[in-house]
């Protein structure tokens, strides 16, 4: 079994910012056999590597497995399988970290997760664990990082704070809390506003997190779509972006994409410009958009 190059590997050895992309398992067969027809598409990008969500308390944990093998195959880059710790014991994290680390994925994604809709819904909360069972990201880093070494884990970032956070100078604690747990990178939930990032960036380093800090950038598509998207989040959208999508129109869905695409480039084109260790796309399994991102950054 070949192993994949560890992501913290690829950025001391690469001289240029990386280019990564995410994905989601697909629900049914039929757009798994669709997502295979989009990563085809999108080997001309020549991603740096990419990764592979995961559903709360492992509810897509097949699907995971699947698509990161799907995508090793059709991408050949390092793939980055993402790994909750809600509604898992400490045995099933052994286990699946035995597995991933078998398959040869060298790169997590290591997350607390959100807990499931049902569980919010009954308030009965996370199914009880035992005492130790990890209940942080920080907590399944050290878990990962102890039953493998050779781990490579990026962990997420939330430049305007967690929406469950106090504050945000207590989410930049959380943060350091698994970078100092093992965690090699990190990156970022959604933001439109670039001055949100370099600011977050600054605070980082002043606490003490010098890992690289990877901006994940979503194209506005839709507006109705990203209105969802930082209402869940908490993220701003900012007014001039939502003005040019909305006098766009529902209506005309190809220029609602051109602007959204547009504002990306100029988004991502100021990050790295400003020294951003690359981008981390969210392609919501759209071939069409992120290669006409890319192929328009090639040369950023």
């Amino acid at each position: 079994m070949i192993s994949d190059s560890t992501i913290s590997r690829l950025f001391s050895e690469k001289s240029r910012p990386l280019r990564s992309l995410e994905f989601f398992p697909p629900k049914e067969e039929l757009d798994v056999l669709a997502l295979k027809k989009t990563a085809s598409e999108l080997v001309k990008i020549a991603a740096d590597f990419a990764s592979v969500t995961y559903g709360a308390g492992g509810g897509t944990r097949q699907r995971t497995a699947e698509v990161s093998q799907l995508l090793r195959g059709e991408l050949g880059c390092p793939i980055m399988p993402h790994l909750t710790c809600v509604g898992h014991s400490r045995e099933e994290l052994h286990a699946l970290a035995d597995e991933i680390h078998a398959s040869g994925f060298r790169n997590i994604m290591t997350l607390r997760g959100d807990l499931p809709k049902s569980a919010v819904q009954s308030g009965t909360g996370q199914k009880p664990l035992e005492d130790d069972a990890p209940r942080y990201a920080s907590d399944l880093v050290a878990l990962l990082k102890a039953r493998h070494s050779d781990f490579c884990l990026g962990v997420a970032a939330y430049p305007e704070k967690h929406p469950q956070a106090a504050s945000l100078e207590s989410d930049i604690a959380h943060l350091k809390a698994k970078i100092d747990a093992g965690a090699d990178f990190a990156v970022t939930q959604l933001f439109f506003d670039n001055a949100v990032y370099f600011r977050f960036v600054e605070k980082c380093r002043a606490a003490g997190i010098s890992v690289p800090i990877v901006p994940g950038i979503m194209p506005a598509l839709s507006l109705a779509q990203v209105r969802r998207f930082t209402a869940m989040c908490e993220v701003v959208l900012p007014e001039k972006l939502a003005a040019q999508l909305a006098a766009a129109g529902e209506d005309n869905p190809d220029e609602v994409a051109h602007i959204g695409t547009q504002w990306t480039i100029a988004q991502v084109r100021e990050l790295l410009a400003s020294g951003a260790p690359g981008y981390h796309l969210y392609t919501l399994n759209r071939a069409r958009s992120a290669v006409e991102l890319c192929a328009a950054l090639a040369e950023a």
